[in-house]
């Protein structure tokens, strides 16, 4: 199957049902795969082949959906940038992956249009809102502009033949290296529709969910629910951001929502509104998380405010997509647990020497085997062999996560660290998110994040960072005297820095990197 098999099927089987609500709008299957049709077949005509890629630089947005399709359809490799992207990294994007053309709005395009000119292999540049009055854009040799409505106004409506096979390149994720430079993972065909088919197994979606999706496609969570409601036919209600949270909470009652995929940001902007109860969440049929844990007590008050609403804890890397799930009735048992393997999918642990951890406790890096597994990153071929290394089964690849975990006597996994944010302590190793879920524990403390920080005598200090509620009157000292109660003595933080917010990532996580 091909990814753009999910519109295609859906608009034969469902063609006048809602597959898209976004800024006012409603569209049919159908309407989006008319519309996708004639952006392919505009694409094909402006010179695209089979596995050229495609850049997206759009908000959350209708023309963001049919693009997505409309490249797939052409055999293109498609890749969507958040636009708060700055220009000088969208230039080393569009030049990494060798962008044959960029679908855009004409503000981002005039921003662009000074790095533009150093992108030797973009040929083409269609925009949304294109003015042909604008004389700057106008006058552009290279790359030749094009409006995106009047391509959508000349060409067909007719489904263009296939052009690729399901082990073909589908998209292109960039997601920030180790180094600062962004690295683009490679999903095929087979990896997404792997991925998406595991995932609503275990959801259990049907053609009545509507999802509310208020993440960036330029992220895996946010860009596959798109791509998953699709694929079973149900509705997504698209939103730009979170910026506005009360216009999500209408939105999750007027659409009368099933699913809400979440971030433990969100949560956090979500306790902090008053007076949730109130409203009824009846229609919600389960919320899930990923990304970062959320704290228990983050779980708890979710379970006040949706009472009717199952919760999903998973954990994932965009490198496969999704690998756990905690079953929503384990929750209360083991709250800090991200669950097993999902459908399809194995997963096992690994000591330093490389051999397989069976017993409950123990830590080890967590190895990720499965069709979900994708091929590698774009160019980066040494960094492509550190993280996908053979596997037990000759000529296949795993994927090396990079990050610690343990399971209990029943096989459940518990995220631990990533290897490189251990902190080794007075010949001690600590571990980051054991300490953030204590700082949690504490009402007053809305976010929190442990670091590593250098020190003459210890090697390394345990250094955290926290958000209190509006008008706490928390101190360092408090926050210290509660960890000692809670910690052993190597693991309760030297230094304590109250702040009014933590960096986070386009996705909405904490950046320890910049805290660092």
């Amino acid at each position: 199957m091909l990814v753009n098999e999910f519109l295609e099927d859906s608009a034969d089987a469902f063609p006048n049902k809602t597959a898209l609500v976004c800024s006012g709008k409603k569209l049919s299957f159908l309407e989006i795969e008319h519309l996708a049709n004639r952006l392919s077949n505009a694409l094909i005509d402006l010179g695209v082949i089979k596995q050229d890629r495609i850049v997206i630089l759009l908000e959350a947005s209708v023309e963001t959906v049919v693009s997505i399709f409309g490249i797939l359809k052409t055999g293109g490799i498609f890749l969507v940038i958040n636009p708060q992207v700055k220009a000088n990294k969208i230039k080393y994007i569009l030049n990494d992956c060798q962008a044959k053309a960029l679908i855009t709005d004409a503000n981002h395009f005039k921003d662009l249009s000074a790095v533009t000119s150093e992108c030797p292999t973009l040929e083409t540049a269609i925009i949304v809102g294109y003015d042909q009055t604008e004389e700057k854009m106008h006058k552009m040799e290279m790359p030749i502009i094009h409006s995106y409505s009047e391509i959508l106004d000349k060409y067909s409506i007719d489904r263009p033949q296939k052009r690729c096979i399901d082990i073909d390149l589908a998209c292109l994720i960039y997601t920030s290296g180790s180094s600062g430079i962004p690295k683009g993972v490679m999903c095929t065909h087979q990896n997404v529709v792997s991925a998406a088919s595991s995932i609503i197994e275990y959801l259990e979606n049907t053609p009545e969910d509507i999802i509310l999706d208020v993440l960036p496609l330029s992220f895996d969570y946010g860009l596959y629910q798109v791509l998953m409601s699709f694929k079973f036919g149900g509705t997504v209600v698209l939103e730009k951001s979170f910026l506005y949270p009360y216009t999500i909470i209408d939105l999750l009652i007027k659409e009368k929502v099933t699913g809400f995929p979440i971030v433990p940001t969100i949560v956090a902007i979500l306790l902090s509104l008053k007076d949730l109860e109130r409203f009824d969440f009846s229609s919600l049929r389960y919320i899930t998380n990923t990304a970062q844990a959320l704290p228990p007590r983050y779980i708890t008050k979710l379970q006040q405010i949706f009472p009717g609403a199952k919760v999903y804890s998973m954990y994932g890397l965009t490198e496969c997509k999704r690998a756990t799930y905690l079953p929503p009735e384990e929750l209360d048992k083991r709250p800090t647990s991200v669950g097993k393997a999902m459908p399809n999918t194995e997963v096992y642990l690994i000591d330093k020497n490389g051999k397989e951890i069976t017993k409950a406790g123990e830590v080890g890096e967590l190895l990720v085997r499965g069709a979900n597994v994708m091929k590698g990153y774009w160019n980066l071929p040494e960094e492509t062999e550190r993280a996908y290394k053979p596997g037990p089964i000759p000529g296949e690849k795993v994927l090396y996560t990079g990050d610690l975990f343990k399971m209990d006597e029943e096989g459940f996994l518990y995220f631990i660290s990533r290897m490189d944010d251990m902190i080794k302590t007075g010949g001690e190793k600590v571990s980051p998110k054991e300490i953030e879920n204590v700082l949690y524990q504490i009402d007053d403390v809305n976010e929190a994040a442990v670091i590593g920080v250098n020190d003459d005598i210890l090697g390394q200090a345990v250094k955290a960072f926290v958000v209190l509620k509006k008008k706490s009157e928390l101190t360092q000292e408090d926050i210290i005297k509660y960890s000692s109660r809670h910690l052993e003595n190597y693991m309760v933080p030297r230094y304590i820095e109250i702040r009014d917010k933590l960096p986070k990532s386009s996705h909405g996580k904490i950046a320890k990197k910049e805290l660092k």
